[in-house]
């Protein structure tokens, strides 16, 4: 028996239901009707059409009434019998009610639950405007509640079912409606309550019109959903308990360290949502931590009866008339504020969005699907994904739960044992039109439907309401969980699954060794008793029985090699002079390989799959096949031959297993050395860390390799040790190819000197008086070389990060990826390295200075690491090569995150420094300069992508870089083009074009044109330091303006030696301000460049360094004048404004000052209170500098000179103010 689709019933009048939902396909005339009417065909097509998936449909658990709504219609479609054609009785579901709901907004979702035993259903309708209203079958509207001001998404509903086992909690009875950002939940009781007390009110009024009875208010609770940024669906799970373990681990991961933990672990309601920001969202709500809100219902008895009954009725039940029925429902009724509901925690999927859950019956899995068309199983318990099914967009979902039928046998032993269920997920594609059954949680597909695409799967997902754990005693009900509505045809099919499928999945797991070796015994067994008629038995599966009996005896064999209770073996056989010999390989790279085994040996997190379990019969089996009476591994692209090879070497390798016993078994089983051979080098290349803590392992491997090589088939026997060898090749390769420098570099040691001693007997053999020289050997000696220096640069690159965790994950290289990466892949790797560690450029200097100089220490730090890399590869880690790259990795770094302050330290030589600045560095510059020249309060972030201090930085690392451009192609022609080469180990190597020979490929540079851009950066800098109001393109003109950001080798147009004298005004009016505040060397370099008087900076800067009271300096300066003359002039103005200070604004004032100033000469007295002081910077100088500041200007001016005179008296007042006690 398997999974099938039967028809239990069939909707009528299907065609009056749409044509009610949708008036505009209605909307034709008489004539016109007649004509679409005309044919079969074309009424099918209209009900084919995806209409129905623009309607709410809901189906009641009992399958006895049907909702159709759209917008603000409905109709309710009840079940009736009635005689088909074959003479049985068939149910179908006839229209009894249409009409409109609400005149607000439509309605967002249609509800069903039944009361009591199945007498009567109520029709729940959630509508955007937040209201949620209960119909009776016949659309009489019992109660209304406005629970919240957003639209109503989802409407669920949660009924009593009875617990199966003692420690399940019972779950309660309880309505949930999703808003946008709320969940409203209502209890089951409370509503039962309300709603019978509404239904009777009804009957009354309509039998007797009795008085109207205000039913019991709702109880409810209201959560602010947080923490999510869309929500479109929801499941209440109901009142969960946690472990004591996940209560623990729940405290230390909210409290920390010194949390506290409670008695008993608090119970809570779980609610899942799903949507957006996170793709699926866990909430747990602690009992009691929000109390139920009553909320005073709407009560509307007969409001949607039109019967002369109620007309006449209306008026001595003592109802209130229409005017004041409408007055009433315009008062808003309250909304009480929502209780905020943090998410604990969720799956973040930022792109993914979620569109629907279905929860299963047993509440322990759920279903999701979203808008990428996957469909993904949870585990509500744990929170995680446990499967995903791809491919199946706009899916909708069901489940189905199946108990076990119990016989009168197993009622009679066991009557309290409970009935046994299975679970299945049911999952509809509208896309492909396809039904699919699928067992949960791992289980296969156990049933495909093809159907119609425009189908709808109802799935009520909860039973009858008002039942307690008393009522359900005794009382079984037949209700469907899943069926699946044709709107083609009108049908509904039920989904029927057998409860033996699931069975069978456990079969699968539990007993495929058994029985499947036992088949095959039984079949060969067969085959053998009834060999007189050999056409009866199949030839193929003979064979296939009796393959795969091989391999499970060679699985039993293997396994009971490896078990620790095997019987004790004599020692094996160890060439004792190998291993002496490959102990001194190994003391060459002693203590980089101790470095190396220390950092990747550290404690780790490791996980429960990956420790070392027996291999399961099933991938042994997947792995291996017999072909042509051979066994072969099978190869697949993406086939990890690692399991499989510790399952068969592992034991071997770690001493727990007889090396000779195995190799016997395995040679007996029909694999091939070659195959052998892989699966050994996979196990070891791939189980470093393990190898490297074995202190045995080596010896192992050199018997096991010794032993694979002696078989027959490994080494040809026409192998004569001048050429290369294919057996031993294979060895290579996988050495070179593998990123576990350690255990390749150990395998190839031990190669190595068994492939010698292979090569010594067959030479002994045939030249007995000759020393062996093989070709094979020389390939030996180079591939250990390539793997000793790789080790040695794989220790360097596993140094620890400065920055932590967050420094980058570390580089994996081996000798395969060196060769693929050209002549520059080892440069480039040891910069990255250096640039993760921060080395100073000093220190790298000194590093390559004193290579050589010391021997390796016994713990090799990160220099002597650095040094030891760099004596193995002394042309590929030339210093110009080395600072190259580092140079180069910098400014990569920088043009990826520009606040990095990299740029400062960089070592940059002339090719290279073209290259920076073409590739990274110009394009930022000229944002830079723009920007500033548009604005003066300049904010870089939007344009540069730099803060204020970075592009300072920048700035001066530009110019910096400008002027090592500038040095470098001064020098460049004295010194000769370098010569890229690599060591002779790695002469093979072949990849990308490295830095250096890109470098060396550059034309040169135009130098004025190069010293044209640094006049710009250094402007671009002063301005940015010293916060001048500045606009740097400005003081070009347009040829120098057109001549920026070009490339540094192109030939431009440059302004020439006659420059505009209004733009020299403006330049020096800029080189007065910011003389001071600038560097005065770099000013006056610039100065000259912009065409400004020099000599008038620095008479300038000669005026501002007294102003500053800086005396010594401005005399050092002074010096350098050449126009004497007017610097006289300037400075007497200085001093008098400092004379004048010290005897007219200084707070200490005295008497002899006061007849001192009236001995002065008049016009002297005059001129001093003519003088403003404010405008010295530091006034209270010395008089002793003011003396020797008015006998330097006295020396300055010629006794012609029209302020001679001025200047002897200010020298007599100073003097005698210096006197003065």
């Amino acid at each position: 028996m398997s999974c099938c689709l039967l028809d239990f019933g069939r909707v009528q009048e299907l065609r009056q239901v749409r044509e009610f939902l949708f008036p505009k396909h209605n909307s034709a005339g008489p004539e016109e009707e007649k004509t679409q009417a005309g044919t079969a065909e074309e009424e099918e097509q209209q009900q084919s059409a995806p209409w129905l998936q623009d309607c709410v449909l809901s189906l009641s658990p009992c399958s006895d009434l049907l909702v159709i709504a759209r917008e603000h219609k409905a109709a309710f479609l009840s079940a009736k019998w009635r005689t088909g054609e074959s003479g049985q009785e068939e149910m179908t579901l006839a229209v009894t009610w249409s009409g409109t709901l609400s005149a607000e907004e439509g309605a967002h979702d249609v509800f069903r639950s039944s009361t009591g035993r199945p007498d009567w259903t109520c029709i729940v309708v959630g509508f955007s405007s937040g209201y949620v209203r209960f119909y009776t079958e016949s659309g009489v509207l019992l109660l209304a509640q406005l629970l919240h001001e957003d639209p109503v998404l989802r409407l669920k509903c949660r009924t009593y079912e009875i617990p199966r086992h003692p420690g399940v909690t019972e779950q309660h009875e309880e309505l949930s409606i999703l808003y946008p950002a709320a969940l409203v939940t209502i209890d089951g009781f409370s509503l039962f309550q309300s709603l019978r007390a509404c239904r009777n009110q009804v009957a009354r009024a309509a039998a007797a019109g009795s008085d109207v009875i205000q039913p019991p208010p709702l109880a409810y609770k209201k959560w602010g959903l947080q923490d999510m940024d869309t929500i479109a669906d929801h499941s209440s799970i109901g009142i969960t308990t946690l472990s004591v373990f996940d209560q623990m681990k729940n405290a230390s991961i909210l409290g920390g360290f010194h949390a506290s933990v409670k008695g008993s672990p608090p119970a809570m309601s779980q609610y899942i949502t799903v949507g957006g920001g996170p793709y699926t969202g866990f909430f747990y709500a602690i009992e009691g931590s929000s109390q139920p809100l009553l909320s005073h219902v709407a009560l509307a008895v007969a409001s949607k009866l039109t019967s002369a009954l109620f007309s006449a009725a209306s008026g001595w039940l003592g109802w209130k008339s229409k005017n004041e029925e409408e007055s009433v429902q315009k008062q808003k009724p309250k909304v009480e504020p929502a209780t905020a509901l943090p998410v604990r925690f969720g799956l973040p999927d930022s792109r993914r969005h979620g569109e629907s859950i279905c929860l299963s019956p047993c509440n322990t899995m759920a279903g999701v699907t979203d808008d990428f068309g996957r469909v993904t199983l949870l585990d509500v318990a744990r929170g995680i994904a446990i499967r995903m099914w791809k491919g199946y967009r706009d899916a909708q979902l069901g489940w189905v739960q199946v108990s076990e039928a119990r016989g009168e046998r197993d009622l009679a032993t066991s009557p309290s044992m409970p009935r046994r269920h299975a679970q299945f997920l049911v999952i509809y594609a509208p896309r492909r039109g396809i039904l699919e059954v699928w067992g949960t949680q791992h289980g296969p597909r156990v049933g495909a439907f093809t159907v119609g695409k425009h189908c709808r799967l109802l799935y009520a997902g909860h039973r009858l309401m008002g039942v307690n754990s008393v009522t359900s005693q005794g009382w079984q009900i037949h209700t469907q969980q899943v069926c699946l509505f044709d709107p083609v045809n009108g049908a509904l099919r039920a989904v029927t699954i057998p409860f033996h499928l699931a069975l069978r999945l456990l079969l699968v797991h539990y007993c495929l060794f058994f029985i499947f070796k036992h088949l095959c015994q039984c079949l060969i067994c067969f085959s053998c008793m009834f060999v007189l008629d050999p056409e009866a038995v199949d030839e193929s599966l003979l064979q296939f029985c009796s393959s795969q009996l091989k391999l499970l005896q060679l699985y039993t064999d293997v396994q009971l090699l490896h078990t620790p209770d095997t019987s004790p073996t004599e020692p094996e056989h160890v060439c004792n002079t190998d291993i002496i010999l490959i102990e001194e390989d190994l003391a060459r790279v002693g203590p980089v390989l101790q470095r190396y085994t220390e950092m990747n040996t550290r404690p780790c997190v490791s996980f429960a799959q990956d420790s070392s379990e027996p291999l399961p019969v099933r991938t042994f089996l997947s792995q291996l096949e017999w072909v042509n009476g051979e066994l072969r591994v099978i190869k697949q692209p993406d086939t990890d031959w690692t399991q499989l090879g510790s399952f068969l070497f592992w034991g071997c390798l770690s001493g727990q297993s007889p090396l000779q016993r195995v190799c016997e078994t395995l040679q007996e089983s029909g694999i091939s050395p070659q195959q052998l051979l892989s699966l050994l080098l996979s196990v070891w290349l791939n189980k470093e860390k393990d190898i490297l803590k074995c202190p045995d392992a080596v010896s192992h491997l050199h018997t096991l390799l010794s032993t694979l090589s002696s078989m027959k088939g490994a080494v040809d026997e026409s192998w004569d040790g001048q050429c290369v060898s294919p057996w031993w090749q294979q060895v290579r390769t996988a050495c070179v190819q593998s990123e576990s420098s350690a255990a390749a570099l150990l395998a190839a040691l031990v190669a190595h000197r068994v492939a010698k001693n292979a090569i010594t007997r067959l030479a002994e053999s045939k030249f007995q008086e000759w020393e062996c020289v093989s070709l094979e050997l020389e390939q030996w000696m180079v591939c250990i070389k390539q793997l000793e220096d790789v080790l040695a640069l794989q220790t360097l690159l596993c140094l620890p990060s400065p920055q932590g965790p967050t420094g980058g994950s570390v580089t994996r290289c081996s000798v395969k990826t060196l060769l693929e990466s050209g002549r520059g892949g080892v440069a480039d790797c040891v910069s990255k390295l250096l640039f993760r560690q921060g080395v100073s450029p000093d220190l790298l200097r000194d590093i390559l200075q004193r290579r050589g100089e010391n021997e390796p220490t016994q713990q090799p730090a990160q220099p002597e690491l650095l040094e030891c890399v760099c004596q193995r590869f002394p042309n590929s880690l030339s210093p110009d090569v080395l600072f190259a790259h580092c140079s180069w990795e910098n400014v990569v770094q920088w043009n990826k995150d520009p606040e990095v302050k990299s740029l400062n330290n960089l070592l940059l030589s002339f090719r290279v420094s073209a290259m920076m600045w073409q590739t990274f560095i110009v394009k930022r510059f000229s944002a830079a300069a723009f920007l500033m020249e548009k604005v003066s309060s300049i904010k870089f972030r939007s344009d540069v992508g730099m803060g204020d201090a970075a592009v300072r930085s920048f700035l001066g690392s530009c110019v910096q870089l400008l002027q090592a451009l500038m040095e470098a192609d001064s020098a460049v022609e004295e010194v000769s083009a370098p010569d890229v080469c690599v060591e002779e180990v790695w002469g093979g190597a072949e990849g990308p074009v490295s830095i250096v020979e890109l470098a060396l490929d550059q034309r040169s540079v135009h130098y004025p044109l190069v010293q044209h851009h640094c006049v710009l950066a250094s402007l671009l800098h002063a301005t940015m330091t010293f916060c001048l109001r500045l606009k740097p393109l400005s003081l070009f003109d347009s040829k120098g303006k057109n001549a920026f950001f070009r490339d540094l080798s192109s030939i431009q147009l440059l302004p020439s030696g006659d420059t505009d004298p209004s733009l020299v005004a403006v330049r020096q009016e800029v080189s007065h301000s910011a003389t001071l505040n600038m560097w005065p060397s770099v000013c006056m370099e610039l100065s000259s460049l912009l065409q400004v008087n020099t000599d008038i900076l620095r008479r300038h800067l000669v005026c501002e360094l007294y102003n500053q009271g800086l005396d010594l300096r401005a005399e050092e300066v002074m010096m350098e004048v050449q126009d004497k003359d007017v610097l006289g002039s300037q400075l007497l103005v200085l001093i008098g404004q400092r004379l004048a200070f010290s005897l007219l604004h200084s707070q200490s004032q005295t008497k002899p000052n006061m007849e001192l100033l009236a001995r002065l000469p008049p016009t002297l007295c005059t001129w001093l209170k003519a003088m403003d002081p404010s405008e010295l910077r530091c006034p209270s100088v010395p008089l002793s500098q003011s003396s020797r500041l008015i006998n330097k200007v006295i020396e300055m001016l010629p006794e012609n000179h029209a302020q001679y005179s001025l200047a002897l008296h200010l020298l007599e007042a100073v003097d005698s103010f210096h006197e003065e006690p």
